[in-house]
């Protein structure tokens, strides 16, 4: 099993319809912070459940959701069918995108899950659909210093102020012996350092920074915010 298999599935990673509910509400609300205007065009990329995108595509002109499992963008049809505002996508099906039509990207807790050479396509992907002063937003990238220690505090300071420590203690437990665990071991996660992000971003074009905040419940992880390269250059020379 690989992870995209793992992801085409129920899975227990939440610890209860509480932590699912409130996990998703919470990513809404740091890409409805991001968005840049009421017309703007974004893609969520390896979005999930996403349940609550049809608040972010209200704050938007355009919302494309992506995922690569067939489930997942199954149940998105599902909830969002009535929405024109929000088109589902394959992560096969975003290279038809138009190239420089993006306003902005989001790719949020998907990094830890590809090869490096699947990161490295997949920047470059991004970097030609997004306008040339679009952003492109990579969060919860995993630092090499960070523990599984590290994430279930993360995660039970998330569950103490949401009212759901019970159920978190009983879902750390589980996971010690769930099937996450067991492919963790066999494939493992990328992490990241600051420095290995930031020369992989300019690598691909970017011009990338640290954002102040990660994405999500977890600040022991992190979040860059990248513009295209041409756009920093074409600023710079207006500033002259």
């Amino acid at each position: 099993m690989n992870w995209r298999d793992y992801w085409n599935q129920d899975t227990p990673i939440y610890a209860s319809e509480r932590h699912k509910l409130l996990h998703y509400r919470l990513i809404a609300d740091d890409i409805i912070g991001l968005v840049p205007s009421p017309e703007a065009t974004v893609l969520d990329y390896g979005c999930g459940e996403a349940l609550f995108a049809d608040k972010v595509a209200a704050k938007c002109g355009r919302l494309y959701l992506s995922d690569a499992a067939p489930l997942v963008r199954e149940r998105l049809n599902g909830r969002f069918s009535d929405n024109r505002q929000i088109t589902v996508l394959s992560t096969d099906h975003v290279t038809e995108l138009p190239d420089a039509s993006l306003d902005l990207i989001v790719v949020n807790s998907l990094v830890q899950y590809l090869s490096l050479d699947e990161f490295r396509s997949l920047l470059r992907l991004m970097h030609g659909k997004l306008r040339a002063d679009g952003t492109l937003i990579l969060g919860d990238v995993i630092p090499p210093d960070i523990s599984p220690i590290t994430d279930a505090k993360a995660l039970l300071s998330f569950a103490w102020r949401g009212g759901f420590l019970r159920s978190a203690v009983a879902s750390l437990a589980r996971t010690a012996f769930s099937e996450y665990r067991t492919i963790r071991e066999e494939i493992g996660l990328a992490q990241y350092s600051d420095e290995e992000i930031i020369d992989l971003l300019e690598d691909a074009g970017f011009v990338p920074e640290r954002f102040q905040r990660n994405l999500g419940h977890n600040q022991a992880r992190m979040t860059y915010l990248a513009r295209p390269a041409q756009a920093r250059e074409t600023d710079d020379l207006t500033e002259r």
